[in-house]
């Protein structure tokens, strides 16, 4: 929340979407945002599509969203456990698909133009580093995403 509120002023009169740990979306919430939205952060615990039905979102079609930055891929005990209650019920295969190489092939297939994503499993703490410089890199300094993942690679 900070970090999203020291860049309130700069490109975000439109963000809108869902911040906090009270609730988490709704299927349908996360379809009109994700259908609706040119940009898209997910900053979150375990992966990306544990979130969102994966049946549901190979069948979207999102041209409109030409940058997804998925900060993902933070474990916790309690998060933990729930990936491990809703894997019970998925295929080993399904469990596969959500890795993050094929979390991008599959949003590519969707329509979104760009993804920066975790490769590996991370802290909130290096998360939260990353949106910072993120935020700086592409609101502030108006970089390129290109530009920007050269900044977080050094």
């Amino acid at each position: 929340k900070e970090i999203l509120e020291k860049h309130r002023s700069l490109f975000t009169l439109e963000w809108e979407g869902v911040t906090g740990s009270a609730c988490a979306p709704s299927q349908a919430e996360w379809e009109q945002l994700l259908t609706n939205c040119s940009a898209f952060l997910f900053y979150g615990m375990e992966r990306f599509l544990s979130h969102v039905l994966l049946n549901r979102l190979t069948a979207m079609n999102i041209p409109k969203c030409r940058l997804m930055i998925l900060l993902d891929l933070v474990r916790s005990k309690r998060s933990y456990q729930r990936i491990a209650n809703s894997g019970i019920h998925k295929s080993c295969l399904h469990v596969a698909v959500e890795g993050p190489t094929e979390t991008a092939m599959l949003l590519t297939l969707t329509g979104v133009g760009s993804i920066i994503a975790n490769q590996w499993f991370t802290t909130l703490q290096e998360n939260a580093e990353r949106l910072d410089i993120l935020s700086e890199s592409l609101l502030s300094m108006g970089r390129t995403t290109g530009q920007t993942i050269r900044v977080l690679q050094e």
